[in-house]
């Protein structure tokens, strides 16, 4: 298709139909600014940052509850001006009074603190020292930082290991804290946010020390829920601030579904083949684009493939934008996508947070982005200099992009999932119990900041961590004991202490993985994707904690096979869903990777098949499970030898569909589907977090059981497969090979459970 440049959204959408690519359109109405008040006016020395128009209604409401002392959570969209919600505060806390005030800001990455730094430096504050303090602050500049700086832009990791350790050199600054920002709240979640919520907790007993009690505000993407996120990670009251009062141009909004190519097997065209061709036509029809995708790897062939659709004289348009690169290399293209030098850029979800490229009119998502949430955030990078703007989404082969295709208006009416973190895993609570007594000792009193302190505490006295000494008023204190210091031991993004090192056979180390996954991922011969790069594992050592890797073209793919045994620990709650009966509780899962199966990635066919004998991996977590009793699948039509595929295909439809429900990845959450369970003799499912402790998903999925199971029943009775595909049954991490898997079993089991007549 070539598209004229004059061609005007709404054509360019009527040739979609007319091709039969379009399965829905949705127009989203211009919103108009809203704008309030604040309770009182700004200081004179910084009466100059407020707006000409004034401040947004939301801007408004948030800084008079900063201002006035209160933690606040403003979660409005792409575009919507949150930054001045704390900027504002700050601001006046360094101008008013004798000594002004400082404040700490928490970036996820290194480049948004930079662009806030910029931000910062244009506001024109007198008195303002804001600086960046990360790992590439040389030490000179960290010594300035500390006797100097008011304003300190860093992110969790620096926190936890550079500032909360050496805590008694930035007494000053704790001392005069005044504000907490925490930006991109909605990233905080499961593992990485559990960890942060314990800095948190660290970074507010250390001020507490000094006499100083912080103002938390908290910036993030339209979520689910966002004051409950927030209070979890600080553990104080927070009020939401959610009603948007900024002004949105008209953003239409379109779903693609791909060719169909094979019938039977579910096999569409590729989503990256569409996006190439969706770019393009954007591109000749005059617009300026970006196109989301979910790997490096992935954003170098869809530019290359876009540059060569297109004619010479626009080829050299179409730019690449990940992380990798350097700064100014990414500088170096948001400044030629603002000059509209460069028509075309395809990124990661990098620029889902807040790097404001501007001037963009289109964008295009190959695959939906696992989340309502990160939806949102990608389609709000276009238009957001007041311009009408095209957003398409193509849909990929999965349960999520399936789901979407056959509920569109789902996409736009269903509110955004709730994240989750599980501040109680004592996976990580003790971790940093031992870091919270290193920094100073543990007294009674602390328990205003951890509920579990107790319990920390005597794991960690029996496990020689810490020791209990009365202090000068026979008041007993925890100590650190342990050998050397304790933060090190922690990775913010690992849910244990164990951690292999990926690395090149030079010692270069690539990244890391959990052990408890090891062997799943990086067992010798696999190929593991990092960033994109394929990279070949030549062999792993559980006692060097390495997996020895070696780059590999990539046109391969592997899949371990693994048995799986687990064991009920503890069920703490039951409830009826229908004829089963959904348990919550801990379990323990024993999983031996036994081998694993080469498969092309073209055709996605098993090429060779391997054995292995690595150990068997332990995993206690959370988990819920479901039971029936013989009963129900009799009356379903399901004989016997068809209740493991029964089982087997809705655990896998149940898993693919469970973001739905909560900002989670179907690659966090394992399960298991038995026939005969150990624990009770019944056919079970089994749908558990898959970290050490949980990471809150499991609870998420006991709230949401009647809604999860309708819509998993959905996924099946809408995939227009014959025997099971990607967009319903199969798993890509599945350890039995996807075998065995039954749809239409499954989907009479769940008709059965939910009541609807339609025996198998």
């Amino acid at each position: 298709m070539t598209v004229g440049l004059t061609t005007s959204i709404p054509e360019f959408l009527d040739r979609l139909a007319d091709e039969g690519r379009l399965v829905h359109a949705e127009a989203l109405p211009e919103r108009f600014a809203r704008f309030g008040s604040l309770d009182a006016p700004l200081p004179n020395p910084i009466a100059h940052i407020e707006p000409a128009g004034g401040f947004w209604t939301h801007q408004a409401q948030a800084i008079n509850l900063a201002r006035a002392g209160q933690s606040v959570v403003v979660a409005t969209g792409t575009a919507s001006g949150k930054s001045l919600s704390y900027q504002v505060p700050i601001a006046e806390s360094i101008v008013k009074g004798l000594r002004s005030g400082t404040s700490l800001l928490l970036y996820p990455t290194k480049a948004l603190a930079q662009d806030q730094l910029r931000s910062f430096g244009h506001m024109n504050v007198p008195g303002m020292q804001a600086v960046t303090y990360d790992g590439d602050t040389s030490r000179d500049q960290r010594t300035w930082a500390r006797h100097h700086a008011n304003v300190l832009l860093t992110n969790p990791e620096m926190l936890h290991y550079g500032l909360l350790p050496h805590h008694a050199k930035w007494a000053t600054f704790l001392k005069r804290l005044e504000y907490v920002v925490i930006d991109e709240l909605h990233v905080l979640r499961g593992i990485f946010g559990t960890h942060v919520s314990h800095v948190l907790r660290r970074l507010q007993r250390a001020c507490a020390l000094y006499g100083a009690e912080p103002t938390f505000v908290f910036c993030s993407a339209t979520i689910g829920e966002p004051a409950v996120l927030a209070e979890e990670l600080c553990g104080k009251p927070v009020v939401a601030v959610t009603d948007d009062g900024s002004p949105c141009a008209t953003r239409h909004v379109a779903l693609v579904q791909p060719a169909l190519i094979d019938a039977d097997k579910g096999i569409r065209q590729s989503p990256a083949t569409e996006t190439i061709s969706m770019v393009g036509d954007l591109v000749q029809s005059g617009r300026r684009v970006i196109a989301f995708c979910a790997s490096r790897s992935l954003t170098e062939r869809v530019a290359a493939g876009v540059a060569r659709r297109l004619p010479p004289e626009l080829a050299d348009t179409v730019r690449p934008y990940r992380s990798g690169y350097l700064a100014a290399e990414r500088r170096e293209i948001e400044a030629e996508l603002a000059a509209g030098s460069v028509r075309a850029v395809a990124a990661t979800s990098a620029l889902e947070l807040g790097v404001d490229i501007g001037g963009l009119d289109a964008t295009v998502l190959c695959g939906f982005p696992s989340t309502i949430a990160s939806f949102w955030q990608q389609i709000g990078r276009a238009g957001r200099d007041g311009q009408e703007s095209l957003a398409v989404l193509i849909a990929g082969d999965d349960q999520l992009d399936q789901w979407f295709v056959h509920h569109p208006k789902d996409l736009f009416q269903r509110p955004p999932e709730p994240a989750v973190v599980n501040v109680g895993n004592p996976n990580i609570l003790d971790p940093h119990l031992t870091c919270a007594a290193y920094e100073t000792p543990i007294r009674h009193a602390d328990d205003v900041w951890w509920a579990d302190l107790d319990d920390g505490v005597r794991r960690l006295v029996q496990d020689d961590e810490l020791k209990l000494r009365p202090d000068a008023r026979n008041v007993p204190k925890a100590f650190w004991a342990g050998r050397g210091i304790p933060f090190h031991r922690i990775g913010l993004r690992s849910a244990s202490g164990g951690e292999i090192k990926i690395q090149e056979a030079d010692g270069t180390v690539i990244g890391t993985v959990d052990q408890s996954r090891a062997g799943t991922l990086v067992h010798p011969g696999a190929v593991y994707l990092h960033r994109g790069q394929p990279w070949k594992v030549d062999a792993l050592d559980f006692t060097a904690r390495a997996a020895i890797v070696r780059k590999d073209r990539g046109r391969q793919w592997t899949q371990a096979k693994s048995s799986i045994r687990i064991d009920v620990l503890e069920s703490k709650e039951s409830k009826p869903v229908g004829e089963a009966i959904l348990h919550l509780g801990m379990v323990k899962v024993t999983t031996q990777v036994t081998g694993y199966q080469v498969r092309d990635v073209g055709s996605r066919e098993v090429k060779e098949s391997h054995d292995l004998d690595l150990p068997p991996e332990e995993l206690v977590t959370t988990s819920i499970w479901y039971e029936w009793q013989p009963s129900v699948l009799h009356q379903a039509g399901i004989r016997d030898f068809r209740v493991p595929g029964a089982l087997h295909a809705a655990e896998h439809a149940a898993i693919g569909i469970l973001p739905l429900f909560t900002i989670c990845d179907r690659w966090d959450v394992g399960g298991v589907s038995i026939a005969e369970a150990p624990q009770s003799g019944l056919p079970t499912v089994f749908i558990y977090d898959g970290y050490p402790g949980g990471a809150g998903v499991a609870e998420l999925a006991y709230g949401a059981a009647d809604r999860h199971l309708q819509a998993t029943a959905e996924v099946l009775e809408s995939c227009e497969c014959t025997s099971g595909c990607p967009s319903c049954v199969q798993s890509p991490k599945c350890g039995n090979g996807n075998e065995p898997l039954d749809k239409h079993a499954a989907l009479a089991l769940l008709h059965t459970t939910l009541g609807i007549l339609d025996p198998f």
